[in-house]
C-alpha cells in the first residue's frame, strides 16, 4: 500500500502523533489513543481503523474489508487491499474515525489538546 498519502492525510488532523509499533506497524494516534493503523511489511491486511456500529455492519458485507483482528469488538475494521474503498472513502472513514476516538477521550485529555 501507498502510505504517504494516508500518512499526511492522518498528520494534517489536529493533534495526531504517530509510531511503528508491534514491528510493521505504523500507528496514528490523538491524545495517546489509536485511531488508525497502516501496515509496513506484507500482511494479510493492509491497514485497519475504527468506525460506528452501524458503519461496522455495512463495511464487513463489503469485499476486501473484514472486522480487524484482536480489535472487531471495538468496532475496527481491516482493509485486505487499498482498492476495496475509493481514497475519499477511506479520507472520510480515517476522519469519522479519529473524531470518535477523540470524543471517548478524558474531558481534561480534550481540553488539554484544544487549548
Amino acid at each position: 500500500m501507498n502510505i504517504e498519502w494516508v500518512r499526511k492525510f492522518c498528520m494534517s488532523l489536529p493533534h495526531t502523533t504517530e509510531k511503528v509499533q508491534w514491528g510493521g506497524d505504523l500507528v496514528f494516534k490523538v491524545g495517546g489513543k489509536m485511531y488508525a493503523v497502516v501496515v509496513l511489511d506484507v500482511a494479510p491486511v493492509c491497514m485497519s481503523f475504527k468506525c460506528s456500529p452501524e458503519e461496522f455492519a455495512e463495511l464487513v458485507e463489503r469485499p476486501g474489508i473484514i472486522p480487524a483482528p484482536y480489535s472487531a469488538r471495538y468496532h475496527w475494521v481491516a482493509l485486505e487491499n487499498e482498492d476495496a474503498l475509493t481514497v475519499a472513502e477511506i479520507k472520510r472513514l480515517i476522519r469519522q474515525s479519529y473524531d470518535l476516538v477523540f470524543a471517548k477521550l478524558p474531558k481534561k485529555t480534550r481540553a488539554t489538546l484544544r487549548a
